[in-house]
């Protein structure tokens, strides 16, 4: 019987080591990493709550206003505002990203990443301004 495997009772375990269900709260980058992953799921309910609103402005003022009536229920002003900071934490984390995602150079030289950072949170404060300026009623 050449060539045949010989039959063992033991057979070898291969060493894998045990890793937690809950790796990722042992560093803060990895936390940081899966708390901005779950982020977008608030980021499409924002989406979705929006679109809604969108939806309802368009009809008349008594949806509106039940819309209105529907979202100070504590359950939906819970959930708002865990969104909200999930969706602040996604884009704080996000615009910390970019200068490692985005390689600017300028005049053959690589812009530092202090300064894309600092641009996409200089743009965020000024479209922020303006937008608040337009709900205001100043522009």
């Amino acid at each position: 019987m050449s060539g045949m495997p010989l039959y063992t009772l033991y057979h070898p375990r291969w060493h894998r080591t045990h890793v937690s269900t809950y790796w990722w709260l042992g560093r803060r980058p990895y936390l940081l990493f899966i708390l901005r992953e779950l982020s977008s799921v608030f980021v499409a309910w924002f989406v979705v709550y929006l679109l809604f609103l969108v939806d309802v402005v368009s009809r008349d003022e008594a949806s509106y206003l039940q819309f209105l009536e529907w979202s100070r229920r504590p359950l939906v002003l819970l959930l708002n505002t865990v969104s909200f900071a999930f969706v602040a934490l996604h884009a704080f984390t996000w615009f910390n990203l970019a200068p490692k995602a985005l390689a600017v150079t300028v005049a053959g030289r690589r812009v530092p990443g202090l300064f894309v950072a600092a641009a996409n949170y200089a743009a965020w404060i000024v479209v922020s301004a303006l937008i608040l300026a337009v709900l205001l009623g100043r522009w």
